[in-house]
């Protein structure tokens, strides 16, 4: 911890100002344009002072980092799911797999409710909890030999809150992978080029793998330009694809995709982390990063202005055309992973700790790959408010709400108090070469739609239709990485649960545990996912609306674990770092899933749904989403089961809490009778760099290490 210096003050005194220069103007602008730069400027000066400050503190002062201390991927080391890996090649593996569709989808869905409350979100939500929660997790993992967050559940906590914790956090798991793979076939689905050019990272990743492996191990410049130079070629020829004879090829139906994302899972969840899993994500995470820098220099280059308003009137009335519900909790839970994510606990304790060299890299890693998330998250939110706000609700209301023409669209868009042509809507569409763009619900066509709004600006107002094919199969990648990584993750907590019951299991690379776990984790959600590519109201469709509060609530179980371990290890003063976040997030989830299973409105409340749609089936009649008497039971049984499942996870959460509680509370009391349950100290004999470059002291100790593998 050194002092700081006089250029360093003025540098970060700088960067300071341009934050606030960016939230000053987004807070006090009324009734004028706004550019969406300042958005941008108020993110990344929050982002770099959060990093450089407050990741520092938590790092080194309150989990006091050690780098002398061996990891489980040291220790354990055996080329399946143990492996040191490079500090590069691990932060675009992490940063992969925990950015999924929250930070794409869900900041689109909240521009509903304006782009402020949004912004705030994200970027106070990501420095004080989201960020916190990853690094604290993956430190405390590490410690465990990369154990599941549930096991830690149990372990530290206790039977009760454990078990609660496991069920809670495997059931989730599943709801999650499911929606992730349905959001990836929807995307993929009749699109040549997308799947062509994400078919084609499976054998560059293996190139790469081997190459660092076997060819040329640690080469990681050399290989990040092959994989780049190979990746760019797979885009460029994707689309050569789509307009090629060969179009029909990669042209998959639904139902076949599904069966070729259960394959994908499956294999890449038993390979060694090193051949496939890691180089994919690396490769992956080159496109992801590149494009939303590319955004950003986009919109500082094109300065759009914020078309969409300030704060919304359905952030106070509730009765938004996109979703249901106040500002209060529902901004919150829609907005999910750009902010906050359960899911993101899951990764930190499960792939990323079993393959982490250092101790000191967890700063880097968890809290900064955390913000390179939310940072996508805010460039989603500025991309969905730069376009018409007619436009925005005419794409994301579903349509027994804006109908199925353009003159229906428009007079249902003035009904929510704003104004859009027909011929504005067919242009839009056209621009994009689509044929619609009416109740494109989801947030990913609006997303891309806002990528080519500022992409085509910048290439002086053409090329608009190719960026939003692009941006489209662009989402497809970001969140496939997220599909592969989560499918390994729920083996491995299958495993820790199953280990509890029959000792082998507990062996993360015993090769018949390995095969069945993971058998069982794609089983699982590949039949939800094909039941709901078959049936629109069936399978995973029927889990997709708790989505944002499960991933919230999965969060709770997370932030209640580092807080039990804060004060179990002796850090009871530093406490409130996670125990803050828990509070908020507990309450806000909480708060959501009592609405979503009480509410009195049909849009809100799930028991209430049901009741109207039976009263509904007595009568004889049929209430849209459904279009036939059938889907009419449909809608019964998915709300009677959503609804149950909703308030089955919110009292699992509670019980958690309420164990963890008892559990500081009895260790504040008497703190000898608490037991930890880390690995025993093993002093680490690699040398590696704890930030992604290598300090001057940090060079030193590689350059005496070389020699002394040398010296005879």
């Amino acid at each position: 911890m050194r002092r700081a210096n006089p250029r360093s003050i003025v540098i970060w005194s700088l960067v300071a100002l341009v934050g606030a220069a960016g939230w000053t103007v987004l807070a006090l602008a009324r009734d004028e344009e706004v550019s969406a730069a300042w958005m941008v400027a108020a993110a990344l000066g929050s982002y770099a002072v959060a990093y450089r400050f407050y990741s520092k503190f938590i790092a080194y002062k309150v989990l006091k980092v050690d780098r002398k201390r061996a990891t489980p991927a040291e220790r354990l080391d055996n080329g399946i799911d143990y492996h040191p890996t490079d500090r590069r090649v691990l932060l675009g593996h992490h940063f992969a797999a925990i950015a999924g569709a929250g930070p794409l989808v869900g900041p689109v869905l909240a521009a509903q409710m304006g782009y402020l409350p949004g912004t705030i979100w994200i970027i106070a939500g990501v420095i004080f909890a989201g960020a916190v929660q990853d690094m604290v997790v993956l430190f405390f993992s590490t410690r465990r030999d990369g154990k599941s967050l549930g096991q830690m559940a149990r372990e530290e906590i206790g039977p009760v809150g454990g078990a609660a914790a496991l069920l809670a956090t495997f059931a989730i798991m599943i709801i999650l992978l499911g929606v992730l793979a349905l959001v990836i076939v929807n995307a993929l689905a009749e699109s040549p080029w997308g799947t062509f050019s994400i078919a084609m990272t499976v054998p560059i990743a293996l190139l790469m793998g081997f190459y660092l492996r076997v060819l040329r191990p640690g080469r990681v410049s050399e290989v990040s330009l092959i994989g780049i130079a190979l990746l760019l070629l797979a885009l460029v020829g994707g689309r050569w694809i789509a307009e090629s004879s060969l179009a029909d090829t990669f042209t998959l139906a639904p139902s076949t995709l599904v069966i070729w994302l259960v394959a994908y899972g499956f294999i890449a969840s038993i390979l060694p982390v090193w051949m496939l899993l890691a180089p994919r994500d690396y490769l992956s995470t080159f496109m992801k990063i590149g494009t939303i820098v590319l955004l950003a220099l986009g919109v500082v280059v094109a300065l759009p202005t914020l078309k969409m308003d300030p704060v919304t009137d359905f952030a106070s009335r509730g009765d938004g055309p996109v979703f249901a519900g106040s500002l209060f909790p529902f901004v919150f839970i829609t907005i999910a992973c750009g902010a906050l994510s359960g899911f993101h606990a899951l990764i930190s304790s499960g792939t990323t700790p079993k393959m982490i060299q250092k101790e000191t890299q967890v700063r880097m890693i968890g809290y900064g790959s955390m913000l390179m998330e939310s940072s996508v998250a805010v460039m989603a939110l500025v991309a969905a408010s730069i376009i018409d706000p007619g436009l925005y609700f005419a794409m994301n209301a579903p349509a027994g709400v804006v109908g199925d023409t353009v003159q229906e669209a428009s007079k249902a868009v003035a009904g929510f108090g704003y104004s859009i042509s027909p011929a504005d809507l067919a242009q839009a569409a056209k621009n994009v070469e689509e044929s619609s763009l009416l109740s494109r619900t989801g947030g990913a066509p609006t997303l891309a739609v806002g990528v080519s709004e500022i992409f085509s600006k910048v290439t002086g107002g053409s090329m608009r239709a190719f960026w939003y094919h692009f941006a489209i199969m662009f989402e497809a990648l970001f969140i496939l990485t997220a599909l592969d990584a989560g499918t390994r993750v729920g083996r491995f907590m299958l495993q820790d649960m199953l280990g509890n019951i029959y000792k082998p299991f507990r062996r993360m690379s015993w090769k018949p545990g390995l095969v069945f776990t993971s058998a069982v984790v794609t089983g699982l959600w590949g039949y939800f996912l094909w039941v709901g590519v078959h049936e629109p109201l069936g399978g995973i469709n029927q889990l997709f609306p708790i989505f944002g509060i499960a991933n919230q609530l999965l969060a709770a179980v997370a932030l209640a674990v580092c807080t039990t371990l804060l004060v179990k290890s002796g850090r009871l003063k530093w406490a409130w770092i996670t125990g803050i976040p828990l509070a908020w997030d507990a309450t806000v989830t909480l708060t959501a899933s009592w609405q979503k299973v009480f509410s009195s409105d049909p849009r809100v409340g799930f028991f209430q749904q049901r009741a109207n749609y039976r009263d509904a089936i007595d009568e004889g009649k049929i209430l849209p989403p459904a279009k036939t008497m059938d889907d009419m039971h449909t809608v019964v049984t998915n709300s009677t089961v959503d609804g149950v499942l909703s308030a089955t996870l919110a009292l699992l959460i509670v019980v958690v809490i309420l164990d963890a509680a008892r559990v500081c509370i009895k260790h504040v009391r008497d703190p000898s009778a608490s037991r930890l349950r880390e690995a025993p100290y093993v002093e680490s004999r690699l040398t590696a760099p704890a930030g992604l470059f290598a300090t001057r002291e940090e060079k030193q100790e590689e350059r005496r290490e070389e020699r002394r593998e040398v010296a005879p």
